[in-house]
């Protein structure tokens, strides 16, 4: 039949979408489900796929978030939008060695947006738009569906009809529920994601529409085509996969329009049969539309390329220790087994993890290892399914099945490690667009299931168990993702061979002040990977302020040792080695440090701790000066300048210093109490009183300010104000330096006040 088909003249697309809906079997028929109004379908789907994340609305910034959102300078109103266009995601300039090259300048505009509505970075406004967006994308996925499983028509006046309204509500369901949806949603950088596939499936429908009648009568609309590949362009600014639609309108257009036999095609031109030049495909453009979206994409790759200014990204072997293996049998190995545990997330997706790196996986490196199993079932069910979409006898078979196959595969290609290395061994999020696939796959497998069982409505309530269990897991999961603490500790049970897990719950640890427990984590975490330096770093943080000086030390050189242009860790020995009064040893690691990171504000401040300990005030002032002017709002720096002159004697420089470092920072309360010392050693004593004043109002709790002033009034001559602030700073610290003596000293003299005026 379909040889007989391929031979015939091309017949009009109208009349063969009519021969289309009369010819091949309606999945719908044998399918116990609710049929609804496309309009009522579509009104479901929202709500269920709203009511799975809701609980993620009001979540904290978590993870990633904070690189690629808070700590982006891309974000803020200062920064031009034109730099958008020459950074990566995380705000790094794309030319830079360290940058990941993910390129993403749309997904970060509408970060900035939401940045820019809100008034800073309030998480409720993100999570609020990826919700909507997942939302919409689900709502988009009934058409899509309706198109993939029951193919497309059009009526006389070009409106598309819904051949399969049953199991395209069933496929749209399935996608709006599955869990691993969930970090895509509920994380805010998930956003690239759900862009990305919207503009996705915005160019697959554009493409759908091109094959509407048109009033001259054409085929097919290159307009719509045109429009098809900018979105496909749209989505790839969005994401990197977004560029894979236009593969699968190439696939759609060859199956679906030109209904091609694959493995007829293939014969054909194996055996050089000259049946193929009179099989009229060309005669529908196929040629034309296929020139036109490789050309596209060709270009779109291009310019991409051109972007990107270098080479490609600089990962390390704990992101990604597969590709780092010298065998290639052992890359090879690996890799099929990450795409097997992808494939078992998407058909149990029970255990999620934030991240899958740093030994959460171990690399298989024998043919003994029992995981090759996983491989051979992903590969059996693979070859099972190809085959059947190559040499089934049923066209309508062949062609769901090689579109679900397709939708699952193509997405997921440039996450497979085969074109070039990615900086991860398994990451739910880029799951998102190749569910689809998985989708189409269960869906066609229940249809079949149904027209051989005699009780339909049993596997209906399977499906609807699996629907509701999954509405659970998402809500379960979205809230874990609410806080970082969450969603770290949830990791541990998931994958506790993976130092990141365990350095990751360490770190929310040692911000929330548990030292102890954070130690406990941090300890483990070099356990796990004993190269670990960002673990060994923050461990000998905390050792250092607990004072356990011999172990930080040990543990940052071996930070550096191991890596030795980390700054930060540079900057940390150094800080120790001070503590051990090793001065030399300690600015030649600040040096270090600096010649690492140029621009490292926090370190010339620390050096300059150094030099003032060393007495060596002008090298301590200019140190602290570069870090002002590398980073204006450094506070510290600013302070220790003005002590530093006032203690000196240079008042009128401290003075100077100060009412500059006060225009930058004009809140900084400590500046103010500063300022407000230096200025009443230089009699100015109603300035002096207004930035005290104003000082004790940020922080009114603060002992030292109301003793300062206390002082200030007593020089002063205002004797009973004096006598309330020293009682207030005495209050607030009863062993407060001096204050007390000072004190004694006012209540004699007030004591002697009264004896003359008696």
């Amino acid at each position: 039949q379909i040889c007989n088909q391929h031979n015939a003249e091309a017949p009009n697309l109208e009349q063969v979408f009519h021969r289309m809906a009369q010819t091949e079997p309606n999945l719908d028929h044998d399918v116990s489900w609710f049929l609804l109004p496309s309009y009522w379908a579509k009104m479901v789907v929202a709500l269920i796929s709203f009511l799975c994340f809701a609980n993620s609305y009001d979540g904290d910034f978590v993870f990633d978030d904070s690189e690629a959102i808070i700590n982006n300078k891309d974000l803020r109103a200062e920064t031009p939008l034109g730099d958008l266009w020459h950074h990566d995601f995380w705000g790094s300039k794309l030319s830079s060695n360290t940058s990941h090259k993910s390129y993403r300048p749309l997904t970060v505009l509408t970060f900035r947006i939401n940045y820019l509505f809100a008034g800073g970075f309030y998480p409720v406004g993100f999570h609020v738009i990826n919700i909507i967006l997942h939302c919409t994308i689900s709502v988009l996925m009934v058409d899509v569906f309706s198109i993939l499983l029951g193919g497309l028509q059009f009526t006389n006046k070009g409106r598309r009809l819904n051949l399969a309204p049953k199991t395209s509500l069933i496929a749209a369901l399935l996608f709006a529920v599955h869990p691993v949806h969930t970090e895509c949603v509920a994380g805010i950088v998930g956003r690239a994601d759900l862009l990305c596939a919207l503009f996705f499936l915005l160019s697959f429908l554009g493409y759908c529409k091109a094959f509407r009648e048109n009033k001259e009568g054409h085929n097919f609309s290159i307009f719509w085509v045109l429009v098809s590949v900018i979105l496909g362009a749209i989505a790839m600014l969005c994401k990197e996969q977004g560029i894979t639609i236009l593969g699968l309108n190439a696939v759609f257009d060859a199956l679906v329009i030109n209904k091609l036999n694959v493995l007829e095609l293939i014969q054909k031109l194996l055996h050089k049969d000259k049946s193929l030049e009179n099989a009229g495909l060309l005669k529908k453009g196929l040629l034309l539309r296929i020139t036109l979206l490789m050309s596209g994409g060709a270009t779109i790759l291009y310019i991409r390329w051109r972007i990107m200014g270098t080479g490609p990204p600089a990962f390390t072997e704990v992101d990604n220790p597969a590709s780092f293996a010298d065998s290639l049998f052992v890359r090879a190995i690996n890799y099929n087994y990450y795409y097997s545990l992808n494939a078992w997330l998407l058909l149990c997706p029970w255990w999620l993890c934030f991240d899958w790196s740093m030994g959460c996986i171990p690399l298989i490196k024998s043919v003994s290892d029992w995981r090759i199993i996983a491989l051979a079932a992903l590969w059996f069910c693979l070859i099972g399914l190809i085959c059947q979409a190559l040499c089934s006898e049923d066209s309508h078979k062949r062609r769901i099945l090689t579109l679900g196959l397709g939708f699952l595969i193509i997405p997921f290609l440039p996450a497979s490690n085969l074109f070039f290395r990615v900086g991860f061994v398994i990451a739910e999020r880029v799951i998102y667009l190749p569910s689809i696939g998985y989708c189409i796959l269960f869906t066609y497998g229940f249809s079949l299931l149904s027209k051989q069982a005699k009780k339909k409505k049993i596997l209906a309530v399977a499906v609807l168990g699996i629907l509701v269990v999954n509405v659970t897991r998402c809500a379960l999961r979205s809230s874990q993702w609410r806080s970082e603490e969450q969603l770290f500790r949830s990791a541990l049970s998931v994958c506790p061979l993976n130092a990141k897990v365990h350095y990751n719950v360490g770190k929310n640890l040692a911000d929330k002040g548990n030292q102890s427990a954070a130690i406990k984590y941090y300890r483990e975490a070099v356990r796990l990977n004993p190269k670990y330096v960002h673990a060994m770093n923050n461990l000998g943080n905390i050792l250092k302020e607990r004072n356990e000086l011999q172990e930080a030390e040990e543990l940052l050189s071996l930070a550096v040792q191991i890596q030795p242009d980390f700054a930060a860790a540079w900057m940390n020995l150094g800080i120790v080695q001070n503590s051990l009064r090793r001065f030399e040893e300690a600015e030649q690691s600040y040096w270090t440090a600096i010649k690492h990171r140029k621009k490292y504000p926090d370190c010339y401040y620390n050096l300059g701790r150094l030099y003032a300990d060393l007495n060596r005030h002008i090298d301590a002032l200019n140190a602290w000066r570069n870090a002002t002017v590398l980073k204006p709002e450094h506070s510290l720096a600013w302070n220790n300048m003005i002590i530093l002159l006032d203690n000196t004697g240079n008042l009128a420089q401290a003075e100077a210093v100060g009412r500059e470092a006060l225009e930058l920072i004009p809140n900084d309360h400590s500046l103010m109490f500063s300022l407000a010392n230096v200025l009443g050693k230089s009699q100015k004593y109603k300035e002096s009183e207004a930035l005290f004043l104003k000082a004790i109002k940020a922080n009114p709790n603060a002992a030292s300010y109301h003793g300062n002033l206390a002082v200030l009034y007593h020089r002063w001559g205002n004797l009973d104000l004096a006598k309330k602030h020293y009682e207030v700073s005495l209050k607030l610290d009863p062993m407060a330096p001096g204050t007390k003596e000072n004190y004694n000293l006012l209540r004699r003299k007030l004591e002697q006040l009264q004896k003359k005026g008696g």
